[in-house]
């Protein structure tokens, strides 16, 4: 039996196609069609989006998800409702997990509780090395035949410039974008937060620029060197962007992303020493956060990542020096993004949404992020101007987010995956916390 959407009188805006206006959507048997038939509207569900956005759903490519391993931290069930609270119909997971994903049978794994578990399109990554431990290349060719989207070391850097050099040459092979946290260890080693004037007035370790823009110039001349697309994860740094710029303009083979916390905060927000700010790369000043704004508006940087990092209270629940770096991100992207980026005047709410959605799946080619006639029904309706407070519990298992307790504007009202709803912010579902 067939199944019939028709959303109506929404704003619609779906980049890939240059549209952007009011209009109504159709779907059928969870593809985009351009029509319903009279029959067919009769009995179709009927969503009235009168006053909101109906768009592509968000696609973010940065996600840790936790599974295996840790789940008492996340899971794939728990992440993938958090990401469609969040608008975010596609996730890429990345491999630092228990075990490391560095092996065609662990990606199995995932995708088979994927399968079962998940509320959304999730596309997994592969490590770079063994263990994410920077020596031993990781099986490229088994990985990419295990249907990994991508290769990273993600929660660490390959330090060795011979191991990434060959890395990236195996895993262009394959056709596999390299993701890379750009962080070297030798620089930042004991840093907890950006080292300048509060880190120094908070009597704590700094951690340099250069610990980020010297693996960004690496990466840039291996890219120039071997032609492999390579990804920089998380930019946080004024010179790291303006490096990002120049291999652009000189048709280097490269791609970066910025998380919703490096735009929103600067190191000064750590003066009181919460741990929920803590994260890896730390955030920067003033002038590094403008940087990166004016990064995402110029296309030097190519999406949003969220860097999704849950953990438990009792490990933020510490010492700064102590606490674990990462927040969680999923489901205060797009409120996070429309305060800083449109109601802050900086871009046009279409512009956000072709970031978040079809500029992101671009990055690993995902062929996500449209709402072309035949694709798959994801769909994000939300109100860009709801105001709503951020708190606990969160549909992530975890909570530790740095806006708890603040009020931001833009909130997700549905979210549909291939045509059927898996978000209703009038209907949520009992959150399972830690």
């Amino acid at each position: 039996m067939s199944e019939y959407l028709w959303i109506r009188n929404g704003r619609v805006i779906d980049p890939a196609a240059g549209r952007d206006g009011a209009g109504d959507v159709f779907v059928r048997d969870g593809l985009f069609v351009n029509d319903l038939n009279d029959a067919e509207r009769a009995e179709a569900t009927v969503f009235d989006a009168q006053g909101l956005v109906v768009c592509p759903g968000l696609v973010d490519i940065h996600v840790h998800l936790r599974d295996p391993g840790q789940t008492h931290k996340e899971c794939i069930r728990t992440g993938s409702r958090a990401a469609a609270a969040g608008g975010f119909t596609s996730i890429v997971c990345m491999p630092n997990t228990m075990p490391w994903a560095d092996n065609a049978g662990t990606i199995q794994r995932i995708k088979d509780s994927v399968r079962t578990q998940s509320l959304v399109n999730v596309f997994p990554t592969g490590c770079l090395t063994v263990g994410g431990e920077g020596t031993a290349l990781a099986p490229m060719g088994s990985l990419f035949r295990a249907g990994v989207v991508a290769v990273t070391d993600d929660g660490r850097c390959v330090p060795i410039n011979a191991v990434m050099r060959r890395a990236v040459e195996y895993a262009s092979m394959f056709g596999l974008p390299v993701m890379d946290h750009c962080q070297d260890y030798a620089i930042t080693d004991g840093g907890v937060m950006n080292e300048g004037h509060w880190s120094l007035r908070l009597g704590l370790t700094g951690w340099p620029n250069a610990g980020e823009d010297i693996i960004v110039s690496r990466n840039i001349l291996l890219s120039k060197y071997t032609g492999a697309h390579i990804h920089m994860q998380h930019l946080s740094s004024a010179n790291s962007v303006e490096l990002v710029r120049r291999a652009k303009a000189d048709g280097i083979n490269v791609s970066a992303e910025a998380t919703p916390h490096h735009i929103f905060f600067t190191d000064e927000a750590l003066k009181d020493y919460n741990t929920m700010l803590k994260m890896n790369p730390p955030l920067r000043t003033e002038a590094d956060r403008q940087a990166i704004i004016e990064g995402l508006t110029d296309g030097t940087i190519d999406c949003i990542g969220t860097d999704h990092a849950p953990h438990t209270s009792d490990e933020k629940d510490r010492e700064l020096d102590a606490a674990p770096f990462g927040v969680i991100g999923l489901e205060t992207a797009l409120a996070v993004c429309l305060e800083v980026l449109v109601h802050g005047g900086r871009c046009q709410l279409s512009s956000l949404v072709d970031l978040m959605s079809r500029k992101a799946s671009e990055v690993l080619n995902l062929k996500k992020g449209t709402m072309e006639t035949g694709r798959e029904a994801d769909i994000c309706i939300f109100d860009p101007d709801e105001p709503w407070l951020v708190k606990a519990p969160f549909q992530s298992r975890s909570s530790n987010s740095p806006w708890t307790g603040m009020t931001l504007r833009g909130r997700v009202h549905r979210t549909y995956v291939n045509g059927r709803l898996v978000w209703d912010f009038e209907n949520p579902p009992e959150p399972d916390v830690e």
